[in-house]
């Protein structure tokens, strides 16, 4: 009877509590974080779960010479990603760039989503740090994200070039510009104002003197997939993730014994995760720390409480904040719609085949509106964005706005350019992020180039040593023209 009674008991406390799924209706008694807890040591911290992370934490599984032999943790503090720089985006991956490096990353990412779901050999060129000349090599089979016995990954490509409109003083430099894309491979169109007149007669061509058309490995895909298959992917590899805020502290190497005590400069990172529903940052012991913190990477190491030495130069990254306007026109392009960029920066492309579209435009650094929360400027649309629309396409005079969001790019001050390796003067931190817009296409790229200077020491796939921290160091900019 005792026991009868006990089970009822249990049953009906079982009832009371919220119908969610998991042990116990997934409730949690207070005071414990609702997630898995960090380990107490890792080999690798990556800080940031966003698609760059996750592609760092891939990579470095897929590239690790003994299976199961690193212990690899992401680290992200809003797993709804609500606020993520990521989801937020509308998509877009193209090749045309005006810096080598940027073309380079984006040709990689294309064929790596090209080939998302099978097996291949990816060749590359072996660079290592300092080396004057690249190395040839090839590189062994990859799996890519496919997950053995799950359905393949649909990350809902839509192919269509992106469609860059230059007036006449800039025309010089957009054909300059295709030039260099030509000769990394990229395959891209010119046309003169007749020719882009009769392949799309919806566009006004006053003003424009020439244009810039990607025919292959340009289009938009559904950024939350492409998330989802990095994070999927690498889990099933091993990658462990918890949910959490980061602060890294520095760290000195204790002095050999008997030696004096003096002040000492650090050396390294050593990352703190602060759990939610916790007052306590437990530390977690490693050999790496990778910043992937997007938009708050340049926050992250802001707040590390470095000594000024190691402070200069300041990492230049910020949040930014984009909107992005949805809106219905049945009379505008179809189906054959570019993502085209206007002379006035502004931007959009088709949603679907119903009349639907997205768009935008950056604004100017004396217009920069609050990156405090993600509020949207209607007004910002009604006043810059749609007159400049439709002028361009005049079908959007009669344009209907459906609904607005905001996101964060992950805006390099410096140069707009991604930053990418080791810091000059802590041993174990590298960094991955500030690609001011380009973080969701260039995420297969970079994260394979951050997991092969850590297991290599050295750039493999490509080489991009340009894009680290010694140019900020000397002040030396990245000139990149095709920054949306």
């Amino acid at each position: 009877d005792l026991g009868q009674g006990l089970g009822r008991l249990v049953q009906t406390l079982k009832d009371q509590l919220p119908a969610v799924g998991g042990v116990l209706g997934g409730w949690t008694p207070p005071g414990l974080p609702p997630g898995p807890r960090p380990p107490e040591e890792a080999d690798v911290v990556i800080v940031g779960g966003g698609v760059v992370g996750w592609s760092v934490a891939f990579w470095l599984k897929a590239l690790e010479r003994q299976r199961h032999g690193m212990k690899v943790l992401v680290v992200e503090r809003d797993l709804t990603y609500s606020q993520a720089s990521t989801v937020l985006s509308i998509g877009g991956i193209r090749q045309q760039f005006s810096l080598p490096e940027n073309i380079q990353m984006s040709r990689f990412s294309a064929s790596f989503l090209r080939n998302i779901n099978v097996c291949g050999i990816i060749g590359g060129r072996g660079v290592t740090l300092g080396s004057p000349a690249p190395l040839t090599r090839v590189l062994p089979l990859q799996e890519h994200l496919a997950v053995p016995n799950e359905p393949p990954i649909d990350i809902q490509f839509q192919p269509s070039g992106y469609l860059f409109l230059a007036p006449l003083e800039r025309a010089a430099g957009l054909e300059a510009t295709v030039r260099l894309q030509r000769e990394e491979g990229a395959q891209v169109d010119l046309l003169s104002p007749t020719q882009l007149k009769e392949k799309f007669p919806w566009i006004d061509t006053e003003d424009v003197a020439v244009a810039s058309y990607g025919l292959q490995d340009e289009g938009w895909f559904d950024p939350w997939t492409l998330l989802h298959a990095f994070r999927h992917k690498a889990m099933s590899l091993g990658v462990l993730s918890c949910a959490g805020e980061v602060r890294v502290c520095p760290s000195v190497s204790s002095p050999a014994q008997g030696s004096p005590r003096v002040s000492v400069t650090p050396t390294s990172m050593f990352p703190q995760v602060h759990m939610p529903d916790s007052r306590e940052y437990q530390p977690v012991t490693c050999a790496i720390v990778i910043n992937a913190a997007g938009a708050w990477a340049g926050e992250l190491l802001g707040a590390a409480g470095l000594p000024g030495e190691l402070c200069q130069p300041p990492l230049p990254i910020q949040p930014r904040k984009r909107y992005v306007f949805s809106w219905h026109c049945p009379d505008g392009p179809g189906f054959s719609c570019p993502l085209l960029v206007d002379t006035t920066g502004a931007y959009f492309r088709r949603d679907g085949i119903a009349g639907n579209y997205l768009g935008g435009m950056s604004p100017t650094e004396e217009e920069e509106p609050d990156a405090g929360d993600l509020s949207v400027d209607h007004d910002f649309f009604q006043e810059q964005v749609w007159p400049r629309l439709a002028r361009r396409v005049p079908a959007f005079s009669s344009l209907r706005l459906r609904s607005a969001w905001a996101g964060y790019y992950d805006y390099n001050t410096f140069d707009q350019n991604g930053v990418l390796g080791p810091h000059p003067k802590l041993d174990n931190l590298f960094l991955a992020a500030g690609f001011s817009g380009h973080g969701l296409q260039h995420a297969p790229a970079a994260g394979r180039a951050i997991a092969e200077l850590v297991l290599r020491g050295c750039y493999e796939s490509l080489d991009l040593r340009r894009l680290g921290w010694q140019r900020l160091e000397e002040g030396k900019q990245l000139e990149e023209d095709g920054v949306v």
